[in-house]
């Protein structure tokens, strides 16, 4: 999406240490910026995150504007040096490495140089992405979740491809959508979900957890759902070439067919692009179609929460949940799918209320205060997991959500709550679509941008 007079010629962040090697890389030695073409002339001299934001609002709007515009000129965003210099400083100084061994600190000594590098790869198609490194984190149930730990240069990539993404898929998602999106958190999801229980004709809640997700997940629906938004193939390619890179693990590399690889920036947001189309869409057109009583519904990432008035409603938004899902290769366990009961029969006094225990759910709280930044927002860190990982450390002990004493107000403790939370369980924004398996498109592509 370059304006009249804009270049793709990479952007080369200002207070640069090495000159010299930023004109050897662009070609440029021997001549100034100014005395290019009239193009050249009209780009940015100097890295402003200001100037890379504005261009990624531009993105912002026109997905706003229109919900089934499909953008044809993304990639140019992504290799901009700008947004590679501001995904770098967004990683983790500390995360553990991929299989080359490259570490932030050792990268970001010549960082100019190697940005540039990158940006040209990236311009060229040249850019290749390399295996994950096999890492484990210890579940609450004994067993241990495999992650993967991508090299820095993909986790950089990522991060600049994921923030150009979210400019568009933020637009998009529903309300009650809260797994790893840019101010959204756990604790955020839980506050949503006790107000709904308390404030709402709530008295079935469905807990639900899809089994083995993030290795499930169908790649053909996934670019079909990544297309629907996306015309730009080159920034198709790279998301496929990170779901072929395969896993090292103990010197061997293996590949899958489905699933993609836990660990990356990418990761968090193909999900949610995945279950957005398969359960979002679904969950809320069920709901105004085909709900008689209340419902609320709260999801994060793979696990879900469906607050139902009858308890007959639950168990056929259940039923047929399982056929939905089923249609896109996922399924719901038996041993991780509860139907509990939301409300006390007998009246309570005012301002008591029953805890509910959503295990899955509040798997996703950590005790500590401290949220990880993800380009610009709280949110789980993937690459903390990572890191956590690499150190044998498992996740620390989930805290529990309770109703707040004060004002009728819910929150997890020790976290406040934003008024209105409700409305993220609740929401019921812009025109529904609900894409079903079949041969034609799942929403009608009109017009491009």
């Amino acid at each position: 999406m370059n304006g009249p007079g804009q270049s793709d010629r990479p952007v080369v962040p200002a207070k640069s240490p090495n000159n010299a090697a930023r004109a050897a890389a662009e070609g440029t030695e021997g001549r100034g910026l100014a005395k290019g073409n009239p193009s050249q002339q009209n780009a940015p001299r100097t890295l402003s995150r200001d100037g890379a934001r504005s261009a990624l609002e531009r993105v912002r709007e026109a997905a706003q504007r229109d919900k089934t515009v499909r953008f044809t000129a993304l990639l140019h965003h992504v290799y901009n040096v700008e947004h590679l210099w501001a995904a770098y400083h967004a990683l983790k100084r500390d995360a553990a490495p991929g299989i080359d061994g490259e570490t932030w600190g050792h990268y970001g000594q010549a960082l100019e140089a190697n940005l540039v590098d990158l940006s040209g790869r990236l311009k060229r198609g040249a850019y290749r992405a390399k295996p994950v490194k096999r890492a484990y984190i210890p579940k609450a149930d004994g067993r241990q979740r495999p992650l993967g730990i991508p090299t820095l240069e993909d986790k950089l990539v990522q991060r600049a491809t994921v923030d150009v993404l979210n400019a568009i898929y933020e637009a998009d998602f529903l309300g009650f959508s809260y797994g790893f999106r840019p101010g959204r958190s756990p604790h955020r999801a839980l506050d949503a979900l006790y107000t709904g229980l308390l404030t709402r004709k709530v008295n079935w809640v469905l807990d639900c957890d899809i089994r083995g997700f993030f290795d499930a997940i169908d790649r053909g629906w996934l670019q079909q759902f990544i297309e629907h938004r996306i015309a730009d193939q080159r920034v198709v390619r790279l998301i496929q070439k990170w779901l072929n890179a395969g896993v090292l693990e103990d010197g061997t590399r293996t590949w899958s067919d489905t699933g993609t690889p836990q660990g990356g920036s990418a990761s968090p947001l193909l999900a949610n692009v995945y279950l957005h189309h398969v359960f979002d869409l679904w969950g809320q057109r069920w709901r105004k179609t085909r709900a008689e009583g209340d419902v609320i519904v709260v999801r994060f990432a793979d696990d879900f929460i469906a607050g139902v008035q009858h308890r007959a409603e639950a168990k056929r938004f259940l039923a047929e949940l399982r056929e939905r899902i089923a249609t896109f290769k996922l399924e719901l366990p038996p041993e991780k799918t509860r139907l509990l009961r939301g409300r006390e029969p007998a009246p309570r006094r005012p301002g008591e209320a029953r805890d509910v225990q959503l295990s899955r759910l509040h798997a996703h709280l950590r005790e500590e205060e401290e949220q990880w930044t993800v380009h610009g927002a709280a949110a789980d860190d993937p690459e903390e997991a990572a890191g956590e990982a690499e150190r044998g450390e498992s996740r620390a002990p989930a805290t529990l959500a309770r109703p707040d004493p004060e004002g009728g107000r819910v929150a997890a403790v020790g976290h406040s709550r934003e008024s209105a939370v409700l409305r993220g369980a609740d929401e019921l924004a812009g025109p529904v679509h609900v894409p079903f398996p079949s041969g034609a498109a799942l929403i009608p592509r009109v017009g491009a941008a």
